[in-house]
């Protein structure tokens, strides 16, 4: 049953969320960024589609594969330190008791109060107790490969999908100007979206990755174009 006064804290979907944004913002960016360099080097339509679908498929894989080994790295050292923590509280659980009431002294309980709580919370859960206040590892933020990366990849291929569908879509004179205008716009609804889900201010998220989209698809599109010049 759910508690009346229960509360929704942000802080619950920061793994997922920076997991998700993280992979859509690289999606548009990098994928929208190539197909904008390689047809500003004017090379033919059906070529510039190979090239973003590639870099779609390429993308959401790389991020998937760099995403679960980061955050298994993160996993197993949760885990050792996890493990040596309980190896600490079945040789010495006096000891752990002591830790753990100072630790609370040193929030600002007063130490007999201290040593009660950490007695109660030992005696019920001992390992969650010093895992979440001495190692600072809770529940809502343990590390979860697999989730990241899946979401990783999801997340990419749905940020490569506009840039990559202005390529079927729009005419070839218009190709370029089509797919970074796609890009930017969902760039920044993206970056609202991201900061309404997580509670910060939206205009800010939006400035912020509208400027580096926009300076991403400028340098490769000068780059394309310096490629095109001279072939």
């Amino acid at each position: 049953m759910k508690r009346a006064n229960s509360e929704t804290h942000l802080v619950a979907r920061s793994g997922w969320l920076r997991a998700a944004i993280f992979g859509a913002d690289d999606g548009v960016v990098s994928t929208g960024s190539l197909i904008v360099g390689v047809a500003s080097a004017s090379v033919p339509q059906h070529q510039v589609l190979v090239a973003g679908i590639a870099a779609l498929v390429a993308g959401a894989m790389s991020m998937a594969a760099g995403e679960y080994v980061s955050v298994s790295s993160q996993s197993d050292v949760e885990k050792a330190d996890l493990a040596r923590e309980s190896k600490e509280l079945a040789a010495n659980p006096q000891a752990e008791l002591k830790e753990l009431a100072e630790i609370y002294v040193g929030r600002g309980l007063e130490p007999t109060l201290a040593q009660e709580v950490a007695r109660q919370l030992m005696a019920k859960d001992a390992l969650s107790a010093h895992a979440r206040d001495e190692l600072g590892i809770s529940k809502t933020q343990r590390a979860r490969p697999v989730q990241a990366a899946m979401a990783s990849a999801a997340s990419f291929t749905v940020g490569a999908i506009p840039p990559l569908a202005m390529v079927l879509l729009a005419p070839a004179a218009w190709l370029t100007p089509a797919v970074a205008a796609a890009s930017l716009v969902f760039l920044v609804a993206l970056g609202a979206v991201g900061a309404k889900i997580g509670g910060a201010p939206v205009l800010r998220a939006t400035l912020r990755v509208a400027l580096w989209g926009s300076l991403a698809l400028a340098v490769t599109a000068g780059i394309g174009r310096a490629f095109g010049a001279v072939g």
